[in-house]
């Protein structure tokens, strides 16, 4: 059953390039991290991801759309960016706390796929580092209750995980 919901903020045909003028929060969300390879950029920071090489490797993406989506990210204040060499200057890129606080959306998203888009089971599975126990997808320990943040745990490779 299709729901009739009033107005342009629920019409299709209105959103365009980007959801400037929409009054949403999830629009507004998406303007930050909704464009194409910045959630896999913020798993990756999750992960432990840090440097620009790593990130690249990891997500085989093109150079230029990596800095692209790298500079947004930091420019909102999702990420930061710290210098570990002079000559040639290089930087890495670690979460803020704005970012951190994405964690939940991307363990979410990733319970979610694990759900209906892993059909040989989860290829990362995310333990809490205190007791070893996997996490549920509302960030509790399943074998001590524990409320988690990202800092407290800890991935590894799930029955999905491809041999590399």
């Amino acid at each position: 059953m299709k729901r009739n919901l009033p107005g342009p903020l629920y019409d299709a045909t209105v959103l365009k390039n980007t959801y400037s003028g929409q009054n949403c929060s999830i629009a507004g969300a998406l303007e930050l991290v909704g464009e194409r390879w910045t959630l896999l950029i913020l798993r990756d920071a999750f992960l432990g991801t840090r440097r620009f090489d790593e990130f690249q490797s990891s997500l085989s993406v093109a150079r230029n759309v990596l800095q692209t989506r790298l500079e947004r990210l930091v420019d909102a204040g999702i990420l930061r960016r710290e210098r570990y060499q002079e000559r040639p200057e290089r930087f890495e890129y670690r979460l803020t706390r704005k970012g951190a606080d994405l964690w939940p959306v991307i363990v979410a998203l990733l319970k979610w796929g694990d759900t209906y888009a892993a059909p040989n089971g989860p290829p990362v599975v995310i333990r809490h580092a205190g007791c070893g126990g996997e996490i549920d997808d509302r960030r509790i320990c399943m074998k001590c209750g524990k409320h988690l943040e990202a800092h407290e745990a800890r991935p590894e490779p799930g029955p999905g995980a491809l041999a590399a």
